[in-house]
């Protein structure tokens, strides 16, 4: 749906012509849908590269989820497309996985190995692909438990792209890491931090800024927050239990 506003929704100024006067952002923005983020963020962030890649860096590091909510909501012009920050992220990190003899296969118990899935066998070899893969899913999960929020289920996957985007360069940092230190015992245990401790917590933040203008208490906020990701981990191991008790993997 196409909204043409007499006010610019990045800046607050007046605007008099398609452009804003001020910022330069259009006049008139989107409401994110299939159409249009098929049309315009696909096909757009595929093949043009925006402004504001140290801008949105930095935004979703210090501020993630209130700078993701004023972006669907039609602050767009300072920010980087979140089709091309994954596409950027994942080709550094393949660039910087031909540097590194470390696999995030190897980081699994030698003693467990034998007893996973091949789901999870696959979500640890292709870890940054795998991630990509659970962007709807995990917009499924917010929609459910954020359904006061009124966002349709494409504002919801442009949300979760955003968030998969810092999971991905927290990936980034554990990749650069591996390049200088071999230690497996040791990566093993800063791989359990950064996947467990910090994405969740990571994860939770994103959330509770997101939907904390919503009509939320506190507490229901931060148990939403949370039941979003832990949601998504009970998914995945009753899939890949399943998957596996079938011989299916």
């Amino acid at each position: 749906m196409l909204m043409t506003n007499d006010t610019c929704l990045n800046c607050n100024q007046n605007i008099s012509s398609n452009y804003c006067d001020h910022c330069g952002q259009k006049a008139s923005t989107h409401r994110y849908s299939v159409k249009h983020f098929i049309e315009h963020d696909f096909i757009h962030g595929v093949w043009h590269v925006d402004k504001g890649i140290l801008f949105t860096l930095k935004a979703l590091f210090t501020r993630p989820g209130h700078f993701v909510r004023d972006y669907t909501e039609g602050k767009r012009v300072n920010y980087f497309n979140f089709v091309s920050l994954l596409i950027l992220i994942m080709a550094i990190s393949a660039f910087l996985e031909l540097h590194t003899t470390i696999k995030f296969a190897d980081l699994m118990p030698k003693e467990s190995q034998a007893s996973v899935s091949s789901f999870e066998t696959f979500a640890a070899k292709y870890p940054k692909m795998f991630l990509v893969f659970t962007i709807p899913m995990y917009a499924f999960f917010s929609f459910i438990w954020f359904k006061k929020a009124k966002l349709n289920f494409t504002e919801h996957v442009v949300m979760n792209a955003y968030r998969t985007s810092a999971e991905l360069l927290f990936g980034l940092l554990f990749t650069v890491v591996t390049i200088f230190y071999t230690n497996i015992p040791v990566l093993t245990l800063l791989y359990f931090i950064f996947v467990v401790v910090i994405t969740f917590g990571y994860n939770v933040w994103f959330y509770y800024q997101f939907f904390s203008k919503d009509q939320y208490s506190k507490g229901s906020l931060i148990f939403k927050s949370m039941m979003v990701p832990a949601s998504f981990m009970i998914l995945s191991f009753v899939i890949g239990m399943a998957l596996s008790g079938s011989g299916i993997l």
